[in-house]
């Protein structure tokens, strides 16, 4: 298990970097790699990011060294979207079997988990965001059939897409991840519309089931100073609150969003028109 840690950004100091620079802070590639667990911590929200590929040997881990406590979940909580083949999940001996985009709340105090693929030859790919935490909630496994879908957009704006709540108040609750996944409907391009921010939360987007040769170009930064990233199939954005977030593919994708901070109140954004981007 490895843990690369990022610090963050002020908006300040966005218009001075160059692309690598801008990369380097607010994507993270590399999480999925076969036979490890890969983690990625934050200072935006203390939130870790992370990724396991199990082949044949499951994978475990629970020690909390990387973070300064005795056991990893001695103060976190965690989501674990499963965006691959069928694989189950162990929490302190308690099993638990993920399908394709189901997701698995794992609460405060938990001791081990082990990840594993049913089958090695068609591996689970297991996406985790974890969080601080302060109260304890039990482990519950939200399937895809679990999740409260949101129908949203236009076709004549190649925005049109399903929003499934997992992690959310109304669905499962948690202290304050929440965590769902978006797909994008036939035709479609972009990931939300308008752009909006929300101050009192940040939000990591995790790209996937894009073919080798698409991309998408995430825009980024304040409204009057925006940047952009291209990511590939697994790489993860991050989104400070001060930043806007909005995407758009080359070919056919879908995204699991994850947030924390002040609030689990989804509609707590600030649109931003279109028209006002710079």
């Amino acid at each position: 298990m490895t843990m690369r840690i990022l610090y963050g950004v002020s908006p300040n100091d966005i218009p001075s970097f160059d692309t690598s620079r801008l990369r380097a802070e607010f994507l993270i590639e590399g999480l999925f790699a076969s036979g490890r667990i890969e983690f990625a911590y934050t200072h935006i929200d203390r939130m870790v990011v992370g990724a396991a590929c199990p082949a044949e040997t499951p994978l475990s881990f629970g020690d909390g060294s990387d973070v300064g406590t005795p056991l990893f979940f001695t103060a976190r909580e965690m989501g674990i979207a499963n965006l691959g083949n069928a694989g189950r999940i162990t929490v302190d001996g308690q099993d638990f079997a993920l399908g394709n985009r189901d997701i698995l709340y794992i609460g405060r105090g938990a001791e081990q988990i082990t990840l594993a693929s049913d089958d090695p030859a068609k591996p689970a790919r297991f996406y985790m965001n974890s969080v601080p935490a302060g109260r304890d909630i039990p482990h519950r496994l939200i399937t895809r059939d679990d999740a409260k879908p949101l129908d949203l957009g236009e076709d004549n704006r190649s925005n049109k897409r399903r929003l499934r709540m997992y992690i959310h108040p109304e669905v499962a609750p948690s202290c304050l991840l929440l965590m769902g996944i978006t797909d994008l409907a036939p035709g479609s391009v972009w990931n939300t519309m308008p752009p909006h921010l929300h101050e009192r939360r940040m939000e990591a987007y995790c790209y996937f089931d894009l073919a080798d040769a698409d991309r998408v170009i995430h825009l980024m930064g304040r409204p009057d100073e925006t940047r952009n990233l291209i990511a590939a199939n697994g790489d993860v954005v991050l989104s400070p609150a001060w930043s806007i977030h909005m995407g758009a593919g080359t070919g056919p994708y879908a995204f699991v969003w994850g947030m924390t901070g002040e609030n689990q109140a989804y509609t707590d954004v600030d649109p931003v028109p279109v028209a006002d981007l710079k």
